[in-house]
């Protein structure tokens, strides 16, 4: 059972929790051009990769790389995204069940953005991922320009620890700095709070085209001519950070 070396427990941990939320905060992953971001709560597990568009991207659990075994999540051409790998030089078989949805995906400028969820306990096939703080040892390759699965190259993998630390919840006092936009769903004015972080924002549709770079004026964009249907908002703050957030256009 790969449950061996996945997120391996016990007395890794610093600290052991039963509620609440964990975060890993947004970790580089060496040359390759990615980020990983792994979020907890007590069901579930949110996953959010950034990477070349043009990439396979792949994150797999434990400090052994592609041993047999191990657990990943694997963004590819293919429809499945959930994989046990077969040790090192051999391709990853998508597992029977999956588990991970995707929730979000989303290219601008060369890059994907990619949110996917599962259950902490995942399917049959996969290993329990706890929501605790401490470290999580990962392995990530990213493919050669090319989504499909194959060999990534010597200079397109690496390892990497996650950090997870104590997040404060939704509604509490860390809310009250975020940028936030309402109301949503909106029929075309959408209001902006700490409008003043804000440095840069853009509108994509659901297949990951660029729609509009709106101007922002008294706190709030004019969507108003944009049809009905999802979209996404590409906030950059003025230090520099992305996040990209759903509006539901009536």
């Amino acid at each position: 059972m790969k449950r061996k070396l996945l997120f391996i427990l016990g007395s890794v941990f610093t600290g052991i929790f039963i509620s609440g939320q964990f975060t890993s905060g947004t970790v580089s992953l060496g040359a390759t051009g990615m980020t990983v971001k792994m979020d907890t709560n007590p069901t579930t597990v949110t996953l959010t990769l950034t990477g070349p568009s043009n990439s396979f991207m792949g994150i797999g659990g434990g400090d052994l790389g592609m041993a047999e075994g191990a657990d990943g999540f694997i963004y590819n051409s293919s429809a499945s995204r959930d994989y046990t790998f077969n040790g090192v030089g051999v391709t990853p078989s998508a597992d029977a069940s999956q588990d991970w949805t995707v929730t979000s995906n989303v290219v601008a400028a060369g890059t994907r953005t990619v949110v996917a969820t599962r259950s902490l306990n995942g399917g049959a096939e996969d290993t329990p991922i706890p929501n605790a703080a401490g470290p999580l040892d990962i392995f990530y390759a990213k493919g050669d320009n090319t989504l499909t699965l194959s060999y990534h190259g010597a200079g397109n993998r690496g390892y990497a620890t996650l950090n997870m630390t104590a997040a404060l919840a939704t509604g509490e006092e860390s809310l009250a700095g975020r940028i936030q936009f309402y109301p949503n769903p909106s029929t075309g004015m959408v209001y902006f709070k700490n409008s003043g972080k804000i440095k840069n924002l853009s509108v994509f549709d659901s297949t990951g085209r660029l729609m509009k770079t709106p101007e922002l004026k008294n706190d709030a964009i004019d969507l108003t001519r944009l049809k009905a249907g999802i979209y996404y908002i590409e906030t950059e703050s003025k230090d520099g950070t992305k996040t990209q957030e759903k509006l539901i256009k009536n």
